[in-house]
Formats: structure tokens, sequence, C-alpha cells
């Protein structure tokens, strides 16, 4: 069984050990289980220790409470490395903890929603994406690959910053796909400003991938574009043909 080192003392005076044994988080999980704590102390038996003065129960309420409109849990996921080893009491190893944490958490998320989601069907993928991409601050390019059944293989995140067609190359995006045997392909990108219109860069590149697949033998399904809870699917508004586009709620 693992040892879960306590604290001494708390800014408050009081110790972890003065806490009723059965409301220590550690030990509130050993016998009610890990969906009766609260999302700081599960944190705090994830860190274990807190730092002199502070113990991990209320360093993981700091933790929740520090990045404004996105705090508590989802305010972990938009912390650095760096921003979290600013907080004291979390060095590099409990910061690359948590960080991990997180993803892993996304991960299984997104695992268990993968199988019921239509990938043809660009209203699905992009509330799939929709949580995941609308947050960010800057423009990620997204290849999302797909098997001969139109399931999930896996998704990579080509680029970070502006998704231009001059910086992007097809063939970066279809080594990748080649790599894992998708039959076919679907990119999706993020409009940091939340509103999704396609400008005139976002066509250039569909255009080039979409011909380069045809060559490939591996279609290009669609490029979405995610702005804050509204996507614009480039393939099922035409804007491949025409420019013109409608954007959805999502």
């Amino acid at each position: 069984m693992v040892n879960q080192r306590e604290d001494q003392s708390t800014a408050s005076g009081r110790t972890m050990k003065s806490i009723p044994k059965m409301e220590r988080p550690y030990e509130k999980c050993l016998a009610r289980g890990a969906e009766s704590l609260s999302d700081a102390e599960l944190l705090s038996v994830i860190l274990r220790t807190g730092t002199h003065g502070e113990s991990a129960l209320e360093l993981s309420r700091k933790i929740l409470s520090l990045n404004g409109e996105k705090s508590g849990l989802l305010g972990i996921y938009h912390l650095s490395v760096s921003e979290l080893m600013n907080i004291r009491g979390l060095g590099k190893v409990k910061a690359v903890q948590l960080k991990c944490i997180v993803e892993l958490s996304r991960r299984i998320s997104r695992s268990r929603f993968s199988e019921g989601v239509s990938f043809q069907d660009p209203v699905a993928v992009a509330r799939y994406y929709m949580e995941e991409m609308r947050h960010l601050e800057q423009e990620n390019l997204v290849l999302v690959m797909l098997n001969s059944k139109g399931k999930l293989i896996r998704d990579e995140i080509l680029s970070r910053g502006t998704v231009r067609a001059s910086m992007i190359s097809p063939r970066e995006i279809f080594v990748e796909a080649v790599k894992h045997q998708a039959v076919s392909i679907i990119l999706l990108h993020n409009h940091p400003s939340g509103i999704p219109d396609p400008s005139e860069e976002d066509i250039r590149l569909t255009e080039r991938v979409r011909r380069a697949g045809v060559l490939l033998g591996i279609e290009l399904l669609d490029h979405i574009i995610i702005g804050d809870c509204q996507a614009v699917s480039m393939r099922e508004q035409g804007v491949w043909q025409s420019g013109q586009q409608e954007s959805y709620k999502g």
C-alpha cells in the first residue's frame, strides 16, 4: 500500500492529522471511493504533500482558484508547466504530474465518446472537438485520421499559431495519414476570435489538401473551423467551390 505523507501544519494552524481520520482525502477515498472526493480533495491525494505552512488540501484549493474565469479543473488544463511551477509548493515534478493527469483525463473522456461519434456528420465532429478547441488562444490545426469504417484512428495537432496555406505542406498531412493507414481525413482548426468564418488562406489550404488527397487516394472529408460554440463545415457549406458559408451552432 502506498503511504501518504501528511503535512504537520497549515496556515490556519490546523494539521492534516487534526482532521478526523475518515475525513482525510486519502482515507476517505479508501473508505467511500474516489467519487466521494471533491476536486480539491482528489488533487490533494495526487499531490500528497503541501509546503511549509500549507497542507496539500490547501495547496489544491489554491491551484483550483488560480485561473480567473477558467478556474477549477479546466484552469489546470490551460496552465503551462512553467505557470504551475510559479505556485509556491509546486516544483517541476508535481507540475508535470498534474499536466499528465489532466491530459490522461482528457484522453479517457474522448475515448469513451469517440465510438459513438459519426465522423461523417460535421455537426457531431464539431461538437466532439468544441470544448477542447474553442478555448485555445492560438490557432491549432488538427488532423483527424479515419479507417475504412469511418472510425477514428487518432488525431494529431499539426501546427500551433496562424494556420496559413503557405506554411503548411500537404506533404506533412499525408505523411501522417499514410503512417497511420488512414483511408480518409478531416482537418479542423479554431479561430480564437470565436468567429468561424473561413479566410482566403483557409480556402486555399483546403483546396490544396483536397487535390493532394485525390491523387493519393486518401479523401479529405471536410475542413471544419471551430469558433465559440459555433462552427463552419467547409464541405457542407460549399466553400470549396463558392467561397460562401453559413455557420451552425454547436
